[in-house]
């Protein structure tokens, strides 16, 4: 809705707004007052003497229906309008400049906070973009956040702390907050050389600070959200101190090529070899609780879109998580990136990130959801190529395709087509 439509009051009767079962309660308490009057009145009314004015002031030179609906609109008029005014009084002093009408607020909230049970696998930006999108439609989102980051402020954090990394953690609040704007910026603010915190982000540093002072970083990480005013919440696959470790392909005199151990997420994609395969050190990490409950009570799982090797297997090989997975009843689908990544996924077409996602986990995600349009980057990012579609379609998953990247960045995801089709796909079993 948009222009006078916002500020109708009808906007209130909307389906889903809670608030005619308590206008209903409220007529019904009007009506009974003007019934206990009533009868007051009427035993006045024949027991006293009134003085001829009143007969004027009563209207009684109109017919006793005319009178009825003469005062029952007069009484309803006002009643609107004490509750509109009453309700722009209330309200005001919690509203920015020129944000959306109230009623279509309350109506947007009502229908987030019936929205689907989601949870979203990843990392960095490739998961912030699809939870940017997300919220606008649901409230009941979990962001599962790989901890193997081991690079930039989170790697120093991490080492000097031994909390788990908060970077893609924080990417994940500002995406969710409801304050994007300002805080978001503030959070994403990264210190210069020149001013004593060379490298950190302000945000990890935050994180770091909450989690110190209430004793754990899984609190720390919650009294951000408060923070933040997130929708929904932002939880780790595991608080274990974990290492993603992957073998690569290289070159050899001997055989043609050899296989090289890469240790830390950082080197993978800086090794610029063919990744055969990843794994955490240790393999057996228990997930953290609230991770799989979440997983086991979704409507829809979500993995991706990002880093195939460091951003979305770090999550499902995490052995309970996978299992999870698994075992829940939830509409599950994988989102394949928009372009290739240097590094990780050179040369990689939609069945390849399938394969190399199932050679790991398995079938987990039955659905794969890919981008058909085109559009090669340019300027700095021409060296990222699109992901293509297969020759031939699949037979070992249901491919589903759509218009999904971004306009003026088209090496990445929309965050609201993405989100869009998705819960499109949710909302069709038949897809």
């Amino acid at each position: 809705m948009n222009g006078d439509g916002q500020n109708s009051p009808l906007i209130w009767l909307r389906p889903g707004m809670h608030v005619k079962r308590w206008l209903l309660v409220l007529i019904l308490g009007i009506v009974l007052i003007s019934l206990g009057l009533a009868y007051l009145l009427r035993q006045l009314y024949s027991d006293l003497t009134f003085p001829t004015v009143t007969y004027y002031l009563t209207l009684q030179f109109f017919s006793r229906p005319v009178r009825a609906v003469l005062l029952g609109s007069l009484g309803t008029g006002l009643i609107v309008l004490a509750l509109l005014k009453i309700n722009q009084s209330l309200l005001r002093p919690f509203l920015a400049p020129n944000q959306e009408n109230v009623g279509e607020r309350v109506f947007r909230h009502h229908q987030r906070r019936r929205g689907p049970r989601i949870v979203a696998l990843g990392g960095g930006t490739g998961l912030s973009t699809l939870l940017r999108g997300l919220k606008v439609h649901s409230d009941n989102i979990t962001a599962i956040v790989s901890v193997a980051d081991d690079g930039g402020s989170s790697g120093k954090l991490r080492q000097a702390t031994g909390m788990p990394p908060p970077g893609d953690i924080r990417q994940c609040l500002v995406a969710l907050s409801d304050a994007e704007n300002l805080t978001g910026h503030l959070f994403q603010y990264r210190f210069a050389d020149e001013m004593g915190l060379s490298g950190h982000n302000f945000g990890n540093l935050f994180i770091a600070a909450m989690a110190e002072i209430t004793g754990s970083f899984e609190q720390g990480v919650v009294e951000s959200s408060r923070v933040l005013a997130v929708r929904g919440r932002v939880i780790p696959s595991t608080l274990k101190d974990v290492t993603l470790a992957a073998e690569v392909r290289v070159e050899s005199e001997t055989n043609g090529y050899g296989w090289q151990r890469v240790v830390g997420e950082s080197a993978i994609p800086a090794a610029s070899s063919r990744v055969e395969r990843v794994y955490l050190e240790p393999d057996s990490v228990p997930a953290y609780p609230e991770a799989i409950k979440a997983i086991l009570q979704a409507d829809l799982i979500v993995a991706g879109p990002g880093s195939l090797f460091t951003s979305v297997l770090p999550n499902v090989l995490v052995p309970s998580i996978a299992a999870a997975i698994l075992a829940s009843k939830a509409r599950k689908i994988y989102v394949c990136n928009v372009a290739t990544q240097p590094g990780e996924t050179e040369g990689f077409d939609v069945d390849d990130h399938v394969q190399a996602l199932r050679r790991h986990v398995g079938n987990l995600f039955p659905a794969v959801l890919a981008n058909d349009r085109i559009i090669a980057s340019s300027g700095e990012q021409a060296h990222l190529k699109p992901v293509a579609l297969p020759a031939q379609a699949p037979s070992e998953y249901t491919l589903l395709t759509a218009d999904l990247i971004d306009e003026e960045r088209p090496w990445r995801h929309d965050s609201a087509k993405l989100a869009r089709v998705i819960l499109d796909i949710y909302a069709e079993p038949a897809l």
